[in-house]
């Protein structure tokens, strides 16, 4: 019996960015953005430039939805029933019930779809979708690749990022106005630190002062915090960016070790939706699995 052939795909939230989206040939199915009683697409109908000009001018306050399971089913029964199985890489189940979603979609279409929980948004997802590709092209079925993302590939997979300002989160209700109105004061900006065991957040080391300060320690802290860093690919991504900081990071990360490929990449609209504007992170991949 001949193998089927497979279908990578992935939520809109993991940020691959355009040129490794097409290396990979990969499909992305949109998460919801609600703003000012309207529904859009995620980075479809809708940009983070306008959420952010929302926000600011409007004091418009965006809100997520995840894609239900009739938008699943709806989206992979065409590939399902021509023949082909579906990698489907989905964003962290603690902070989404996308993945559930997904799970009882893939129900529905005879096991030839596969949910990956990647326990972690934005390009640590991308991390693994590359794994997944290069599994796809060196012949794997569709269920070994799954097996192998979601035991080995996603617990070496490491996403944190830097947030300039606590007003999002306070606005969404994930902080208090006393905490986000101290770090103001205080200056202090905060890593958000993604645990690859399950995908929920905490937050790390509280640093002190200007960006262009910040960037260059965050990045040094954490590259020295994993011994087996796989250098093949390392993520930069933000939700916007002066360019300036956005060359600091990357000569930083060139200055520390020699990479195969240093890729920069917008968040998402859900993602940014979350933690505002100048939020940078790196995220990369080790050998072993650890947090």
């Amino acid at each position: 019996m001949a193998q089927r052939k497979i279908i990578l795909s992935a939520d809109s939230t993991c940020d691959l960015g355009e040129e490794l989206k097409a290396r990979y040939e990969v499909h992305y199915y949109p998460f919801h953005i609600i703003l000012e009683g309207k529904d859009y697409q995620d980075n479809v109908d809708i940009s983070v430039k306008e959420l952010f000009e929302a926000y600011y001018e409007r004091k418009a306050l965006p809100a997520t939805a995840a894609i239900n399971v009739a938008e699943y089913v709806d989206y992979f029964k065409p590939w399902v029933d021509e023949g082909f199985d579906v990698i489907h890489l989905n964003l962290g189940g603690a902070i989404s019930s996308a993945h559930k979603n997904c799970v009882l979609a893939s129900k529905e279409l005879s096991g030839h779809v596969f949910p990956i929980d990647s326990h972690s948004l934005s390009t640590g997802i991308a991390l693994q979708i590359i794994e997944a590709g290069e599994m796809i092209r060196s012949g794997m079925e569709a269920h070994e690749i799954a097996r192998t993302l979601q035991q080995i590939i996603v617990p070496r997979c490491h996403a944190s990022f830097i947030l300039d300002t606590l007003d999002f989160m306070r606005a969404g209700g994930r902080c208090s106005s006393v905490v986000a109105f101290g770090a103001n004061l205080l200056n202090l900006k905060p890593c958000i630190e993604v645990d690859n065991s399950d995908g929920s957040m905490h937050v790390g080391r509280k640093y002190r002062g200007p960006l262009q300060k910040v960037l260059p320690q965050y990045v040094k802290d954490k590259l020295a915090q994993y011994p087996d860093i796989i250098k093949d690919h390392i993520f930069i991504t933000y939700s916007s960016i002066d360019p300036q900081l956005e060359s600091l990071v990357k000569t930083t990360l060139e200055e520390t070790f020699s990479f195969g490929e240093i890729h920069s990449t917008h968040a998402s609209c859900t993602i940014s939706s979350h933690c505002g504007p100048n939020t940078l992170g790196i995220l990369f991949e080790t050998e072993t699995p650890s947090k």
